[in-house]
């Protein structure tokens, strides 16, 4: 595949390097939309592809590039899927994984740790041009249940209250490797470059 150019709907350098890792073999040469001055759009979508796919177009419609954009958060069953979309703001803004974290464990502090399923949703978006009629999206979840305190130093957002009976470790606890191997974005990641080489 001869070099194309690629938008990533995020200001995010870490989520810049980690993705043009995975891209570059395929031919993309990826950028930040901060580098076309794009700025963050307003996420008024009501789940995790609706505001993937407002990112990507506004991404894709100011660079004038294909744009990928990706959506995530933590999903608790017992509180009808909240965080959700709201998982980076839950506690409000601005965004604060710390008060985020407490705020959880107070909506939890009744149900005890057994009962406290959660899933952590990563919806990507790959936008052709602006105006693709098609894009192609891609979703994965990640199963585990959230911990009554905090385990592990690694990792971000919620990571350290999310259990993974499987892996009898907190995700943050997991080294990089193996939270990029089994997470939802990760997962979200490989199922892309299988499609993408496809096309």
């Amino acid at each position: 595949m001869s070099s194309r150019e690629l938008v990533l709907a995020s200001a995010n350098p870490g989520k810049l390097r980690e993705f043009q890792a995975l891209l570059s073999p395929l031919g993309f040469s990826l950028s930040s939309q901060a580098d076309h001055g794009v700025l963050d759009v307003e996420e008024t979508g009501l789940t995790f592809v609706e505001n993937a796919l407002l990112k990507a177009r506004a991404a894709a419609k100011a660079s004038g590039r294909a744009a990928l954009a990706d959506d995530s958060g933590l999903a608790v069953d017992v509180l009808d899927g909240a965080p959700g979309i709201y998982s980076a703001r839950y506690a409000g803004e601005p965004s604060d994984d710390g008060a985020n974290n407490a705020k959880l464990l107070e909506a939890l502090k009744d149900v005890p740790e057994g009962q406290r399923q959660a899933r952590y949703w990563c919806a990507l978006v790959f936008l052709r041009h602006a105006e693709d009629p098609a894009p192609l999206v891609i979703q994965r979840d990640w199963r585990g249940e959230i911990l009554s305190l905090p385990r592990g130093e690694g990792g971000f957002g919620y990571d350290s209250l999310f259990w993974l009976p499987d892996q009898g470790a907190s995700a943050a606890e997991l080294t990089a490797g193996e939270k990029n191997r089994l997470s939802h974005r990760g997962r979200a990641v490989a199922a892309l470059l299988e499609t993408l080489k496809a096309l």
